[in-house]
């Protein structure tokens, strides 16, 4: 991960550097020569100088399109955990603020808990996790 990093110990000091450095690892010990691919194939088909301007999150959206978010549909197929239910105080409260963001925030919201800001074109009974259909969970 790091020259002559086997002879140095994790501390709490250097430890977002090591985990930093070892999910890199991880990520790209397996996948470096698909990932060469896929962006030289992608670059021969979009110049480089039009999504430059992009940051990751952006690029999606250009790519993928927005969609407006059916909350009833979002809610619906929402699964709950923990002693959670639909009509759990807590969960009204989450529920009365997804209701005022804009879609926007929405689509952020969902980024951060799926990963992705894409909504399934069967909509949220048809949600994907990494290993498979997964439904929004709280």
């Amino acid at each position: 991960l790091k020259p002559g990093g086997a002879n140095i110990p994790v501390t709490e000091k250097n430890k977002k550097e090591y985990i930093e450095r070892m999910v890199k690892w991880r990520i790209e010990r397996g996948v470096v020569q698909q990932t060469e691919s896929l962006v030289r194939g992608f670059y021969e088909v979009v110049d480089a100088r039009l999504v430059s301007v992009f940051d990751a999150r952006e690029l999606e959206l250009v790519i993928a399109g927005t969609a407006e978010i059916d909350l009833n549909d979002w809610r619906n197929n929402t699964e709950y955990r923990g002693g959670y239910h639909d009509n759990h105080i807590v969960i009204r409260w989450f529920w009365a603020a997804v209701e005022r963001f804009n879609n926007e925030q929405r689509l952020r919201l969902l980024q951060f808990v799926t990963g992705t800001s894409s909504i399934p074109y069967e909509g949220f009974a048809s949600l994907r996790g990494s290993n498979g259909p997964r439904r929004f969970c709280v």
